[in-house]
């Protein structure tokens, strides 16, 4: 066996930054925090440019496809992502229009039974016997110079942390926002040109990758982009149609808050099995400011809504769209929820779906290879390719 010296030193790189990374892992993972958030800006801008292709897409197929004239051809792209913009933006503030007001209702309502429930709770107090002369004790032990200083004190310290609270979720909302708006203009930049990108990247790859592993790495990027593809298209036509059904059931049984929380569980069942579980409890509370009676069949309409839609939607619209069985979709919550939160219950379920075909794929190809393997050892000693397969 010939060894090249190109391995050898290949080898010896290697080793020498997995070395570099373990002995300097707190200054390795420093770096790259400060490389995630310098390009926080651009990975929105890669998230906010793919959600809106799969619309800029649909659009692109829609738009005049016969039509061979170059003013419909320029206008393409243009037109179609500035649709699927304002798509997005409508269905914002369709949400907010319908949510924000029965807010305002719901804090209105828990304002006006505050003072009421504070007057019951004196007056139970009062009608205790023994409470006035307990009363009466405690405020003749009590060194009020000292208490009022500690209260001033206490005020000063508050207000202070309150300024310096106020300053730095200012601070906060202006970085975001900046970084939204940076993200955002990017997004419009790689999808004017995404074609143009696509084509450099290959370039690149072909001419600095081997062919073998540029086809492993298109292949694998092809699976991705296909598992979260259909993921979010489906994800987001079983939260339309559950929100929709969960604000007609209340609407006929004259629950309150209807639309409002119609809107709660459609948008958090984007969220797979954990979602109907946070929307429920929101509903829940909701309910219950205004009737505990109907709080209770609320739930109980839920849980039947909830049966309905796993057994019947959710498979048709996303379990067979993404081809994950029901087991490795719990996992994926628990696992990426634990280690991501929210985004990690998000991006759980398509990753494990893109990892899951991938295996599946390179499983079914190995025992092809080994059936075939045996049968034509079989016909080689007289055996035919059926009884091999038997």
């Amino acid at each position: 066996m010939q060894i090249e010296w190109k391995s050898c030193l290949r080898l010896g790189i290697s080793v020498f930054i997995l070395f570099l990374c373990i002995h300097y892992w707190d200054a390795f993972t420093g770096v790259l925090r400060l490389g995630i958030g310098a390009a926080a800006p651009l990975l929105t801008g890669c998230v906010i440019a793919y959600i809106i292709n799969i619309l800029m897409s649909f659009y692109e197929k829609h738009y005049f496809p016969s039509s061979g004239q170059k003013l419909v051809q320029k206008s393409r792209r243009p037109v179609c992502m500035v649709g699927a913009f304002l798509t997005l933006v409508l269905i914002a503030a369709f949400l907010v229009g319908m949510v924000v007001p029965e807010v305002v209702a719901c804090i209105r309502l828990l304002l006006a039974k505050v003072p009421g429930v504070l007057n019951y709770l004196v007056d139970l107090l009062a009608s205790v016997d023994v409470l006035p002369e307990t009363v009466e004790s405690f405020l003749n032990d009590i060194n009020w110079k000292e208490t009022v200083t500690k209260l001033l004190n206490l005020l000063y310290q508050g207000v202070g942390g309150t300024f310096n609270l106020a300053a730095g979720m200012l601070t906060s909302v202006v970085s975001g926002a900046m970084n939204l708006l940076i993200g955002f203009i990017f997004s419009i930049y790689l999808l004017m040109g995404k074609d143009r990108l696509k084509n450099q990247l290959d370039r690149l790859m072909g001419q600095y990758i081997r062919p073998r592993l540029n086809l492993r790495v298109h292949y694998l990027c092809s699976v991705l982009d296909d598992c979260f593809h259909r993921y979010i298209v489906g994800q987001c036509t079983e939260a339309v149609i559950l929100g929709a059904l969960c604000t007609l059931g209340m609407l006929l049984f004259q629950f309150p808050y209807a639309t409002m929380i119609g809107a709660v569980i459609g948008f958090s069942a984007l969220i797979p099995v954990a979602g109907a579980y946070i929307g429920g409890a929101v509903g829940f509370l909701l309910i219950f400011t205004a009737s505990p009676a109907k709080a209770v069949l609320f739930l109980v309409y839920l849980v039947i809504l909830q049966q309905l839609e796993g057994n019947l939607i959710y498979p048709r619209v996303v379990g067979t769209s993404i081809g994950l069985p029901g087991l490795w979709v719990l996992a994926a919550v628990t696992v990426g929820g634990g280690i991501l939160g929210i985004s990690g219950m998000l991006l759980g379920v398509p990753v494990t779906a893109a990892v899951y075909r991938l295996i599946r794929t390179d499983l079914t190809k190995r025992e092809c290879a080994v059936v075939q393997q045996f049968a034509e050892t079989d016909t080689e000693s007289g055996c035919t390719a059926e009884q091999a397969e038997e």
